[in-house]
């Protein structure tokens, strides 16, 4: 299989850029439905009725979006290719009682989001971003990203075993950032982020806010063949399917109607309106096939002839801890994305999935890779069963390899989300 030119540069200086700017599940639809709209597409609002017209469009609802291209032509039953991803990362929210402090620190009481590393937010300079709810009902982005916050490690003088036995966090008592000095006071935290977005006091009437590290995304090693950065599981993927999807409607015929489906809450389970384990994409779709003039049986048979494939990011072989990974699947950074497969059903592959992502990728030039787990290890899961049994649609599980997934900086190699994009967009054209 030929491979690709190394990796552009600009794909990957974009990524950085979009994990950058994307601190929580709502910037990051935010920053994906900006780039759509300047490849055209509109946004629809999901309490309108919908026309019937070819081009892109795409509905928000929270931290997800679905966004989609209908070409010029597009029967009622045209199968759908969708590229499935998640907004989501593990992390550090804020408490409806945000508050909080002892012995003349000033905290901020968080609850913990998702399978996180604790141990990998200690000692960060942390801001703080997420989305308000106005007494009106409207919503406010916001980004505090400078150092407000940090979680501070107990020194080693004060728990002399840490190196031997190890570190040992407990979520409640040691997780609470600190962001001052002085007495705690009701509602100060609020109060901070109204001035900061010049908001009248009392205007916030609900909050969604996390913290997240304020280092930037960077290039890595002595050839900088490696990238370092937050919240790549999975804002890869929805970066990249962002871009495959834009790279695709610019194309003068597609036999298939290209989707974006990125969710929000995977990293709990999905089960959420905004989840993949919700109703947000079946309606969507049935919606487009009906503003066409679709009855059920075209919805049957559009479904019947769809596949998605679910792109998160997996395990790339560790080289300190290779035993935790299978004998003879280890996949590699820089080595192209990888196809996740579990007899299970933790991963919705199978092996006609398989050949229609070979397939994709060797019209794309793109090398791939194999993933399963250690039979002595638990797997972990995806959209991709979910998409599957939920909506009756062929789904295929892959990615992009890294090391660290769940820490708040993770790693991967630099081609990686470059040879991601590319591979999505075959998989788009069909």
């Amino acid at each position: 299989m030929s491979s690709p030119a190394r990796f552009d540069r600009g794909h990957t200086d974009d990524l950085m850029t979009f994990l950058a700017a994307s601190p929580s599940p709502y910037h990051a639809v935010a920053n994906a439905a900006e780039r759509l709209e300047k490849a055209g597409f509109r946004q629809l609002s999901e309490t309108d009725a919908w026309d019937s017209g070819a081009g892109g469009k795409f509905v928000l609802r929270g931290g997800a979006i679905i966004a989609w291209y209908v070409p010029e032509g597009a029967s009622a039953h045209t199968p759908f290719r969708i590229v499935g991803a998640h907004t989501d990362s593990p992390n550090l929210r804020v408490k409806p009682l945000p508050d909080t402090g002892a012995q003349g620190w000033r905290q901020i009481a968080v609850e913990i989001y998702g399978g996180t590393l604790l141990n990998t937010w200690l000692d960060r300079d942390l801001g703080l971003a997420g989305r308000l709810t106005l007494r009106d009902g409207s919503h406010r982005l916001v980004n505090v990203d400078r150092a407000l916050l940090r979680v501070p490690q107990l020194a080693v003088h004060l728990d002399r075993s840490v190196n031997s036995d190890g570190l040992k966090l407990d979520k409640q008592r040691h997780m609470q950032p600190i962001w001052g000095l002085g007495d705690v006071q009701e509602g100060d935290l609020i109060a901070f982020l109204e001035q900061e977005e010049g908001l009248a006091q009392g205007e916030v009437a609900g909050w969604d806010l996390m913290v997240h590290s304020i280092e930037p995304p960077s290039y890595l090693g002595r050839d900088r063949e490696l990238v370092a950065g937050p919240r790549m599981d999975n804002l890869i993927s929805v970066h990249a399917g962002t871009a495959a999807l834009a790279a695709v409607s610019t194309r003068e015929k597609l036999d298939y109607i290209p989707v974006l489906a990125a969710f929000d809450h995977e990293e709990n389970g999905s089960q959420s309106d905004t989840g993949a384990d919700g109703p947000l994409l079946g309606n969507v779709l049935e919606r487009s096939i009906f503003a066409r003039g679709g009855t059920y049986e075209d919805r049957a048979r559009a479904f019947a002839g769809t596949v998605c494939l679910s792109s998160d990011t997996g395990h790339a072989v560790h080289p300190n801890y290779s035993e935790r990974h299978d004998p003879s699947h280890h996949p590699r950074a820089n080595g192209g994305p990888i196809l996740k497969v579990n007899v299970n059903q933790r991963y919705a592959t199978d092996g006609s999935g398989r050949a229609v992502f070979a397939a994709a990728c060797e019209r794309a030039g793109v090398p791939w890779q194999t993933f399963v787990s250690n039979n002595s290890m638990p797997c972990g899961t995806t959209i991709g069963p979910i998409t599957a049994a939920r909506h009756g649609i062929h789904t295929v599980d892959i990615g992009v390899a890294i090391l660290s997934m769940h820490s708040a900086r993770e790693l991967c190699g630099a081609d990686d989300p470059f040879l991601l994009a590319n591979a999505l967009v075959a998989f788009l054209e069909g």
